[in-house]
């Protein structure tokens, strides 16, 4: 059993290290208050090639598989979630073109978003729709050899930025199954009654883009179906795993980001005479989260060797990765506050933003309990 990291995917987190301290970190206060689009850092981050590296090499990505783009994203929330997420996920739903898109629609969809020139989403949360997807009620009727699509859709990334999205879509409102009347179809922002709406308030990861997407006779090409009429649903389900274990890589940068900045802060702060470090009560906090967060990344790191692999145990692994890695994030940072005293209570420290920024990790991609509930299904089930 070996559990070192080649070297080649070291130097990828060395070099989305530096990006991180040398052009986020200086900026990530200020994207933060101001719930701004961080523009300026996509650009240099689209220099790097980072923008939708998870593309394959043909359609001009960087190619990562699933353990380097787990390493990449954990770096990245290290800095600051809000703007890592939004340059990890300017490719956010791509993984059903890649898996079930013509490859034309590959080519015209996928190549600039690897190149940095283009932002997609994927549309699936309404307003009343959020854990039970079999309840999309947006509507796609075929008329003639289009698509016209009403409904809403509720908190989707980078819905103002995107310039195409992937949307789940009720098909056939009278389907045998509950499952079967769904399909995934890909519209472009600039069509007629196309509307976002910017969601700002946000507890969290406020740089990243979150916005009401509002469909009022949209009408797209027949050609724009990903995949078969009915399927979309059953395409949708098989992208969870990666993208769950992808959510529990973002709880480990962030608990990685809180215990660093509080372990920094308890060698400096002195109280009583000497550093805090010096205390008992916080080397055990330090202690702990430094145990938690490295328990949250090996089991991250296994159920992203299970992508690559597609073990048969891969969604229960991922359930358990989202799920313990978030909720490592979410006590990581209320130790880290804790730690910064009062200091940790503004944001002259990162130690707030983290606090609040680790909430969303328990709710996006599946709630805290629909992982319990899809573990206790896999280990009753399969067994584990």
């Amino acid at each position: 059993m070996d559990f070192e990291v080649p070297e080649e995917i070291e130097q990828v987190r060395d070099e989305v290290r530096r990006f991180g301290e040398n052009e986020i970190e200086p900026v990530a206060t200020e994207y933060d208050e101001k719930e701004k689009y961080p523009w300026e850092v996509m650009e240099k981050a689209k220099e790097m090639g980072m923008l939708g590296a998870s593309i394959p090499v043909e359609y001009g990505g960087a190619g990562y598989g699933p353990i380097e783009t787990a390493i990449l994203i954990e770096e990245l929330f290290a800095i600051d979630p809000g703007i890592a997420l939004s340059i990890t996920s300017t490719a956010f739903g791509a993984d059903s073109l890649l898996g079930f898109g013509t490859e034309e629609q590959k080519e015209e969809y996928l190549e600039p978003v690897a190149s940095g020139d283009a932002i997609m989403g994927a549309a699936i949360s309404e307003p009343d729709t959020g854990s039970d997807v079999s309840s999309v009620s947006t509507q796609a009727e075929k008329d003639g050899d289009e698509w016209v699509i009403n409904g809403n859709k509720m908190w989707i990334t980078n819905g103002t930025v995107g310039d195409f999205f992937v949307v789940m879509c009720n098909t056939d409102p009278d389907a045998a199954s509950r499952y079967s009347g769904f399909s995934q179809i890909i519209v472009e922002s600039d069509r007629d009654g196309f509307k976002a709406d910017k969601i700002t308030g946000k507890m969290g990861i406020r740089a990243s883009d979150t916005a009401e997407l509002i469909f009022d006779d949209v009408r797209v090409p027949e050609e724009n179906l990903i995949g078969t009429q009915g399927a979309g649903f059953m395409q949708l389900m098989q992208f969870f795993d990666e993208t769950r274990t992808m959510v529990a890589a973002q709880g480990v940068g962030i608990a990685k980001g809180a215990y660093e900045n509080a372990l920094e802060y308890a060698k400096e702060r002195e109280q009583f005479g000497k550093p805090i470090a010096e205390f008992q009560a916080i080397q055990h906090k330090l202690a702990d989260m430094a145990t938690r967060t490295e328990a949250a990344r090996q089991l991250t790191y296994k159920s992203a060797w299970s992508v690559e692999n597609s073990d048969d145990q891969l969604t229960a692994l991922a359930s358990m990765a989202k799920e313990y890695a978030s909720r490592v994030a979410v006590d990581v940072a209320n130790e880290g506050v804790q730690i910064h005293g009062g200091a940790g209570y503004v944001n002259d420290f990162p130690a707030e933003r983290f606090y609040r920024d680790a909430k969303i990790t328990q709710i996006y991609e599946g709630t805290t309990e629909i992982q319990k509930n899809i573990i206790a299904r896999e280990i009753l089930g399969k067994g584990f």
